[in-house]
């Protein structure tokens, strides 16, 4: 059986493979888990010793087949925790990754079976993050384009918002910026902001461009007036 501190790495090493679609280095494995380089290193050689990663010095990191549909377990147990929290307990987005953390080590297949069919089988959390069939194949990880990449006037609808910090989510969510809203871009200026305009509510909302990388949306076809 493996300790939650391994299930955390397989999960973070397919997340961050996931995202820039290549070998993980180990320092971005210890940005992710808040941990130190050597930890990282010691660590992924005992996952090694289990089969469940590939490590090569300045390599990066890949997960094997094994490692991966454990990865695809946990994270399937997360997201859907995140779903149910959300849905069925009232919690608010800002608040469910890191009770989702706590418990995804701790349910059954039983358990996430009877959950998954509690809430009809949802394709996404929360936040717009896909989530693996009981089958546990790899997910299809809907990219998206980041929101600092459209153009000035575009309306597009949000697709998915990667960045978890709760005060973040807190004024996206209170300014009607969440998966499936539309916004338009009003406003893109060279000091490393970006403008928009939910159409959800009256104010312009104003981001820096390190949030709105986080936040993947793609075009529609639909003309939309934004609120006045």
């Amino acid at each position: 059986m493996l300790s939650a501190v391994m299930e955390d790495y397989l999960k973070a090493i397919y997340v961050l493979h996931a995202e820039a679609d290549e070998n993980v280095k180990t320092s971005d494995i210890a940005t992710q888990l808040d941990v130190k380089p050597p930890t990282v290193t010691s660590m992924l050689k005992k996952l090694a010793e289990k089969n469940l990663a590939n490590h090569e010095p300045y390599q990066g990191v890949e997960l094997t087949p094994t490692g991966e549909s454990v990865a695809l377990e946990v994270i399937r147990h997360h997201r859907l925790l995140e779903a149910y929290l959300t849905e069925e307990l009232g919690y608010d987005w800002t608040e469910v990754h890191d009770e989702a953390d706590r418990l995804e080590h701790h349910v059954s297949e039983t358990f996430i079976d009877r959950l998954a069919t509690r809430l009809d089988e949802p394709q996404v959390d929360p936040h717009g993050d896909p989530i693996p069939s009981a089958d546990l194949d790899p997910v299809e990880d809907p990219s998206g384009t980041a929101l600092i990449n459209f153009s000035v006037d575009e309306t597009v609808i949000i697709q998915r918002v990667r960045n978890q910090d709760p005060e973040i989510l807190r004024y996206l969510g209170a300014h009607g910026i969440k998966p499936g809203t539309r916004v338009t871009i009003e406003e893109v200026t060279p000091i490393g902001m970006i403008s928009v305009q939910p159409h959800s509510c009256e104010t312009t909302v104003s981001l820096p461009t390190g949030v709105a990388r986080s936040i993947r949306a793609h075009q529609t076809d639909e003309v939309s007036t934004p609120v006045p």
